[in-house]
């Protein structure tokens, strides 16, 4: 059994969730390909994964005879699965919705789709995540549909001890993702700069990945930071070896402080999962995706109306409840080693194959 999983570029969550699946399904038996049109930041956590990165029709058609795929999985990108099928592929195929935005966006994108994973598919599967299900109800109401959970590895996502004291009065507060309007980075800055008003010494991270911007973002966030006075506040790191961010997980949970996310929509939330699993806690918006890894001062915190005023007293009570701090550390970790695990995903998945007619033994 051989598979191959198509993305655009290899960053973010997709690649993430795309490397973690790889391994957890050789463990079953199935041989797993990567397949990204564009290079990416993201190839450097790429390591013992067979890679193509290629968006040319003739390299593209070599992949296919060479490796002779039982299933091609199409990431959000439903006229792949077209050019594929005139490539000659005749295997399965199966459509994956990510992420795709906004609700608006994703609305747009799948209504735009649904003719091509019709003809070309046999299958749709995507997170179970509230709109996205929603959406596939509506226009897949009559198509084999999946939804799935994805994996954290909290075997490698897990708590490292440092040497910083969470007594210092230095918490670190940080933020994962991309200088574009989805991630709602200006909120962050908020958060941070209305934050430094208590805690005089806090320190502010950022990780993105500098490659993946919208461009007037990217000037109005400099701007931001210095008209918030946060330029010798904030350390902003660009493309962190995913196996590294275990390390400064772990540390932002050691100095007391918390990681936040302010998207607007994320249909999952790999950031946060995997912060959880490092016993880093969690302060987000209600950005629908995320319900699957927080449950409200159980897994970590909510700040429901999503704006600056709210998140600190939420962020206050999470840096010095210390009672209700550590709780939700424990549960939270405990949750997602529990709900994401591999043997999960590979039940799952192998309960897709089975359903559109493919043998995975």
């Amino acid at each position: 059994m051989r598979i191959l999983f198509c993305y655009v570029v290899p960053s973010g969550g997709v690649e993430t969730m795309n490397r973690l699946r790889c391994h957890a399904l050789r463990r079953a038996g199935i041989e797993c390909h990567l397949l990204y049109l564009r290079d990416g930041a993201g190839r450097q956590n790429i390591i013992d994964i067979p890679l193509f990165i290629t968006d040319r029709d003739d390299e593209l058609r070599m992949v296919l005879q060479a490796n002779q795929y039982d299933v091609i999985v199409s990431i959000c990108d439903h006229l792949l699965m077209q050019r594929l099928r005139e490539l000659g592929y005749q295997g399965r195929l199966i459509y994956e919705a990510q992420g795709l935005g906004s609700r608006e966006q994703a609305r747009s994108t799948l209504s735009n789709a649904v003719a091509h994973i019709r003809r070309y598919a046999s299958g749709a599967i995507t997170h179970e995540t509230p709109h996205l299900m929603e959406l596939f109800n509506t226009y897949l109401s009559d198509f084999p549909r999946f939804y799935v959970q994805n994996i954290v590895d909290s075997e490698q996502f897990r708590y490292m001890p440092t040497s910083l004291d969470s007594s210092s009065e230095e918490p670190i507060i940080a933020w994962i993702g991309r200088i574009e309007r989805n991630k709602n980075w200006r909120l962050f800055l908020q958060i941070g700069s209305g934050l430094l008003y208590r805690y005089p010494k806090l320190q502010l991270w950022m990780f993105e990945d500098a490659n993946i911007f919208e461009a007037d973002e990217r000037d109005q966030f400099e701007a931001v930071v210095r008209q918030l006075r946060l330029v010798n506040r904030l350390s902003v790191r660009s493309n962190v070896p995913h196996s590294e961010m275990p390390h400064y997980l772990s540390a932002i949970s050691d100095s007391g402080g918390l990681l936040i996310s302010t998207s607007n929509v994320e249909s999952f939330g790999y950031a946060a999962s995997e912060a959880l699993s490092c016993r880093c806690p969690v302060l987000s918006t209600d950005s629908e995706g995320i319900r699957s890894s927080i449950i409200h001062n159980v897994t970590g915190k909510f700040f429901m109306s999503g704006t600056a005023n709210e998140a600190i007293h939420e962020a206050v009570e999470l840096i010095e409840n210390k009672s209700l701090r550590t709780t939700i550390i424990t549960q939270g970790e405990q949750y997602i080693r529990t709900t994401y695990s591999p043997q999960r995903y590979i039940a799952d998945f192998n309960n897709i194959l089975s359903t559109i007619g493919v043998r995975s033994g």
